[in-house]
């Protein structure tokens, strides 16, 4: 229900402890037990862009074997093998097809890199299956699939991370802590900036599917179209059946930065959003341009997020990052790893860091563990910054300013933007709907 889950996430976030006993009752049996000298065998889903990343991320631990790769398009799949293999000294297991890597008991974890309209499916299709899950973002392609999420991650006791690495960061940690201390004064005002080039896509038109790649196994839950190669492999996040723009790619760092600074754990009841394509004519589907502005007038609080394309001005030296605003003072953000504070009306520098973190890592830790309170990004923060971007997607494609209803997670009085909140799945790559 979708009560029930809005309630268990506000708990979670003011209360991680108490989900961790919530979790851990009855007591959850892993897939195998992690002694001490035991490595966890993860297996990278999607290996053409971040999921590159993921492998290196993962293979810096000592107690982790990279196992498996596994990617729709075989051409990619086996060149990151004999990559990794060159690399590591280490060969590699490869699999085209996810499923097969969910039946693989050899298998602790999984680590899904795929485009974004896999990532809740392949999620709990794993859960399902044992295993835990590290996901790129966003979490979730559809609004819906978040409680979805959070459900399964409950019902299999399995350890979901969502990769915002912002939130294992130092730096990131301590930034929000002094805007919980009241450096700042009264925040208000969270302000998320994605200033990034995007160049004109043209439009490739459509073409035969090439030699090595399943097109019917890359489409997935996804409605299926003629094979372009303005989809394969990056740009898909520019279409609406794949991706969600910038503001559900890039900008989940921000969205999710927003939230947790700002303090709020539940979603706004007053969403704006305009925009649209103003510099090229090609075949793009989401907005080259977003202005999206979220209210929250219980909490007193606002967020607004731009997305555009470079070239610009920065905003205080950021073009990437979040700027918060409160009663004595304001907060600037550059990327995942940087704060600077400013206080007073003569803005007179105040604390400032540069300090990463390894958000790999603490999924790991809490995997060996068994305790999903030592998640940096945890189901709950999932479905809030992938749920927000959606929410200003949904108000830019209707074109209208949508009233929501954060208890009940439905737009007020509104049949049509309610339809858009989830997507119609291509069979047999079915949502279950009961997980």
């Amino acid at each position: 229900m979708q009560n029930e889950n809005q309630l268990n996430r506000r708990k979670f976030i003011k209360n991680s402890a108490g989900v961790a006993m919530a979790l851990s009752l009855p007591t959850i049996i892993p897939a195998r037990a992690f002694g001490a000298n035991d490595r966890v065998s993860v297996a990278v889903l999607g290996v053409n862009g971040r999921g590159q990343n993921h492998m290196a991320g993962f293979s810096r631990l000592e107690n982790v074997e990279v196992a498996t790769l596994c990617d729709p398009d075989n051409v990619i799949l086996q060149q990151r093998a004999q990559e990794f293999e060159k690399k590591s000294g280490k060969k590699v297991k490869t699999e085209m097809d996810l499923r097969k890597v969910f039946d693989d008991k050899s298998i602790d974890a999984v680590s899904i890199a795929t485009p974004n309209h896999w990532h809740a499916l392949a999620t709990i299709w794993a859960c399902q299956a044992g295993k835990d899950v590290y996901v790129e973002k966003p979490g979730s392609h559809d609004f819906a699939e978040g409680p979805k999420i959070i459900e399964a991650a409950k019902k299999y006791k399995r350890i979901v991370q969502h990769g915002v690495q912002l939130r294992s960061s130092e730096a990131m940690k301590e930034a929000v802590k002094h805007l919980r201390d009241g450096l700042i004064g009264d925040v208000y005002m969270a302000r998320g900036l994605v200033f990034k080039w995007r160049p004109d896509l043209g439009d490739k038109g459509t073409s035969p599917v090439p030699e090595g790649l399943d097109y019917d196994l890359w489409t997935g839950p996804a409605q299926m179209r003629p094979f372009s190669k303005n989809y394969v492999h990056y740009n898909w996040h520019w279409y609406w059946n794949y991706g969600n723009g910038d503001i559900g790619n890039q900008g989940i760092h921000e969205t999710d930065l927003c939230m947790w600074g700002l303090g709020v754990d539940t979603f706004p009841e007053k969403i704006t959003s305009a925009g649209g394509k103003f510099l090229w004519k090609d075949a793009q589907e989401t907005p080259e341009i977003l202005s999206s502005t979220y209210i929250y007038p219980k909490e007193r609080k606002i967020i607004e997020f731009e997305v555009r394309p470079w070239m610009t001005n920065q905003e205080d030296d950021t073009g990437i990052g979040n700027i918060f605003y409160g009663s004595e003072g304001y907060m600037v953000v550059n990327g995942y790893e940087t704060y600077k504070t400013f206080l007073g009306r003569d803005r007179k520098p105040g604390p400032a860091r540069k300090a990463g973190g390894d958000h790999f890592k603490n999924f790991i830790d809490a995997v060996v563990a068994r305790d999903p309170s030592l998640l940096n990004g945890p189901p709950e923060t999932l479905h809030l910054s992938s749920g927000l971007a959606h929410l200003g997607n949904i108000a830019y494609r209707t074109g209208r300013n949508l009233t929501f209803d954060p208890q009940k997670e439905k737009f007020v009085n509104d049949k049509e933007a309610d339809a858009m909140l989830s997507r119609e799945y291509r069979a047999p790559y079915s949502m279950p709907s009961n997980v």
